[in-house]
């Protein structure tokens, strides 16, 4: 199958991450974690408009009474701008730290956060009554979330340990149980990154060092994958009147520093291109809307 791929946007970002696509305003928001950078894309105009330097987003959600939620390295807040802004949660919880590495919005508004960066990371429910519950801990580095169509699946990454995780998740309760591995990624392949979910129910997880993105049907099984022009493919996202165009981030990091961290499969190409750009294939399956958070603003 041939896919066309075209790069949108080169921000050479050092870890592109985080692509939330917002149905309102037909853009794409998108986040630099470690260059402390998030983005809009406009397709209609072709531009991409750094929305705030100077704080580092490990992912956010469109918040339905107004503004955006942030999980950041320092917490999460309720954003508006650089100028107006609110702490939801800040520091830590019960003594785990909110150092924020990939994030997604649950079906009842909730703001999901998994952590990233740390000895031991967990994955947060911020919920919009102030309270906070505890999905997940223990783990390695946490990544790429999200929900199956019907709301009865939830999907979880620890990307070192190469697993994607399945929840059974109950849409009425808002409880999680029963978490399994869904996939175990191949080591050849590289290391599970972002992800997103289709229409159809099929993870479209983000492949780090390998340059692709993989769809794996609901029993983990492979059912393609789309090559990039970058190493360091990071997360996924549909976006489009009819979202049916998959936006991909990438990373630069390490680029011509020689860094490693010990997780490049066996035979991986260390002068290899990496990334930094925001990628767009139009293909032919639909996604779903992200879901929107339900905090209040004032």
């Amino acid at each position: 199958m041939s896919n066309k791929i075209e790069m949108v946007s080169d921000e050479q970002a050092l870890v592109g991450e985080g692509p939330v696509w917002d149905t309102s305003s037909q853009t794409l928001f998108w986040t630099d974690i470690q260059g402390g950078r998030f983005f809009n894309f406009n397709p209609s105009t072709k531009t991409n408009t750094v929305i705030h330097n100077g704080v580092n987003t490990g992912g956010l959600a469109v918040n339905e009474s107004g503004g955006l939620i942030l999980g950041t390295w320092e917490g999460v807040q309720l954003w508006n701008s650089a100028d107006d802004y609110r702490w939801l949660h800040k520091d830590s919880f019960e003594g785990r730290e909110i150092k924020t590495n990939d994030v997604t919005s649950s079906p009842d508004g909730g703001f999901i956060v998994g952590t990233g960066h740390l000895d031991s990371c967990s994955v947060f429910k911020f919920n919009p009554n102030g309270t906070v519950d505890i999905i997940d801990e223990g783990l390695e580095l946490c990544n790429g979330m999200g929900f199956s169509p019907d709301c009865r699946t939830f999907y979880s990454t620890d990307s070192p340990k190469h697993e994607i995780y399945k929840w059974d998740h109950d849409p009425v309760s808002g409880q999680f149980s029963n978490k399994t591995i869904f996939k175990k990624i191949p080591d050849d392949w590289g290391i599970p990154d972002g992800m997103t979910v289709d229409s159809e129910g099929y993870v479209w997880a983000a492949i780090w060092y390998g340059g692709m993105i993989v769809r794996l049907d609901p029993d983990g099984k492979e059912e393609r994958r789309i090559n990039f022009p970058a190493k360091q493919t990071s997360s996924a996202m549909f976006g489009g009147k009819d979202l049916n165009e998959l936006y991909v981030t990438t990373a630069k990091f390490g680029t011509g520093l020689n860094e490693t961290t010990g997780w490049e499969p066996s035979g991986y190409d260390m002068d290899a291109h990496r990334g930094g750009e925001l990628y767009r294939v139009k293909i032919d399956i639909q996604g779903k809307p992200e879901f929107h958070t339900k905090f209040k603003t004032s």
